[in-house]
């Protein structure tokens, strides 16, 4: 069970919670929460024009609305906003925002009333998910689109996941038991401003990325017991001189995931002579570098996710309503472009790993790691694939922050576009986990080639993990199902289980 205190949640916490963990909000937030509503209500009764509050939205802002009016306004605004398109989030990711949003309201700086703070946490207690296209924020003025769609459907407009069914949202309320909401002044700007559609999809990508950094440093160390590489360039002398700690960490994993290989004894007087491809040999300048990066990323997502995003501020103790900007999400935009390089440079070195492998000029070990080559294709296609993964997340790599567009008559004239940065990483993640899987089967059956010769008790562990499931290959089968079943094996943390303390950390 996580408890929320909102501007303090760990990025381990909201791991957990997009791992599937149940929450709960603190109940110490609840006087803050009273405060701000009060103070929305004290603004409304002066009756001067304050925005969001009273006026209309974007470009519309000078129109001044009758106190009559303010919930038709703030129901018009969720309703004519929830303009997405596009397949619906992961119920993971879905559920993230929502837990964002809730964290960032609960901060009493929004104005929102207890009653909708209560509901959000009864939507994230009750496992009742919004259903929320994907497509439609620019990633300022807040995640408008999606958190629109999110907001509509607490009012009983459009659809929530319900136990993996999708029901409409007036019926998906009713079966959690609550009712929907009905909005009160300044409440629908609050929901709908914010950055919370972006941070979930970001810190999705960051998930999948240090699961996939960390299975690398594994895959990587087998792969160079079975290429007979040298552990000579992962000497801490020579990282101390290189002074960056993300390079040093590595080295050190790497060092001691090899730490009693008798494959590596058997040649090791050889490592004088041995200058071993750059995919081994700068395994901590590229891994060291990726997990600094994403060490930075991490550091602008927590912030962000423990931020208020919102537009106007509301301080309770003047009553004053603060025009901002914080729902401008350039800052995750930077994070997700440096997760999505990040991403990219582990997919690609680990391809580069597997083609070495596949190449008998290189690794000394029969071509395409099969014993009759011809007869046989081995592992020439796996490789293939990883090369078309790599590829294509290159492709995805571009930076989504160079790019803006203006948007509603020019008066979002600068705009972050986070959420396409954003939406792409969990699957560049999703593309090099499975060139992870692929190099574990190929390492493995590198090393079989040296037997009676083991690698170090860890790494044995690790093919012992693989061949519980796949078999070693003699002579060509049906390959997929292989693949299938060591990338499930990866995803599931199969590799970082094993070895997991001897890796560092992102989060």
């Amino acid at each position: 069970m996580i408890t929320l205190q909102p501007g303090s949640v760990s990025l381990r916490d909201w791991r957990s919670i997009f791992r599937g963990e149940d929450v709960r909000l603190d109940a110490a937030c609840a006087p803050g929460i009273a405060r701000s509503a009060g103070a929305v209500a004290a603004i409304v009764a002066r009756k001067l024009p304050v925005y969001g509050i009273n006026t209309g939205f974007g470009k519309l802002a000078s129109v001044r609305i009758d106190s009559a009016d303010l919930e038709t306004l703030q129901r018009n605004l969720v309703l004519s906003h929830a303009a997405g398109v596009g397949e619906p989030m992961p119920v993971a990711v879905a559920r993230l925002m929502v837990a964002l949003k809730l964290a960032s309201l609960a901060q009493g700086a929004s104005g929102v009333r207890p009653a909708t703070i209560a509901m959000l946490e009864a939507l994230l207690v009750r496992g009742l998910t919004p259903v929320v296209p994907i497509q439609g924020s620019v990633g300022a003025s807040g995640d408008l689109a999606p958190l629109a769609h999110m907001t509509a459907a607490m009012m009983g407009t459009g659809e929530f996941v319900l136990n993996g069914r999708r029901l409409p949202a007036a019926e998906g309320l009713a079966a959690a038991g609550l009712e929907p909401l009905a909005l009160g002044a300044k409440e629908g700007l609050a929901l709908l401003n914010g950055t919370q559609f972006s941070t979930a999809y970001a810190l999705a990508g960051l998930f999948e990325a240090e699961l996939a950094c960390r299975s690398a440093l594994v895959t990587g160390a087998l792969s160079t017991d079975a290429a007979r590489g040298s552990d000579a360039p992962f000497d801490p002398r020579v990282h101390a001189l290189g002074r960056h700690r993300g390079q040093a960490e590595t080295a050190e994993a790497l060092r001691r995931l090899l730490a009693g290989s008798a494959i590596r004894h058997s040649h090791l007087a050889e490592h004088e002579q041995v200058q071993d491809p750059y995919c081994l040999r700068c395994q901590p300048q590229v891994m060291g570098a990726v997990l600094d990066l994403l060490r930075q990323a991490s550091d602008t997502l927590g912030a962000e996710a423990n931020g208020v995003s919102d537009n106007p501020l509301i301080f309770a103790e003047t009553n004053e309503a603060l025009s901002g900007g914080n729902f401008h999400a350039e800052p995750v935009a930077f994070a997700a472009d440096m997760i999505a390089m990040a991403v990219c440079e582990i997919g690609s070195l680990a391809e580069r790993r597997i083609a070495m492998l596949v190449d008998p000029a290189l690794s000394g070990l029969p071509a395409f790691l099969t014993r009759k080559p011809g007869l046989n294709s081995g592992f020439m296609m796996p490789q293939v694939t990883a090369a078309a993964l790599v590829s294509e997340n290159k492709q995805r790599a571009y930076p989504a922050s160079v790019d803006s567009i203006p948007t509603s008559a020019n008066q979002e004239d600068h705009v972050s576009m986070a959420a396409h940065g954003a939406r792409r990483l969990p699957g560049m993640a999703e593309n090099a986990t499975a060139v992870i899987g692929i190099e574990w089967l190929a390492a493995a059956q590198g090393c079989d080639f040296h037997a009676p010769l083991l690698s170090s008790v860890r790494l044995e562990d690790v093919r012992g993990v693989l061949r519980s499931e796949v078999p070693h290959l003699d002579a060509d089968r049906y390959l997929h199902a292989d693949m299938a079943k060591a990338i499930a094996l990866v995803r599931a943390g199969a590799l970082t289980d094993s070895c997991g303390d001897l890796l560092p950390l992102v989060t």
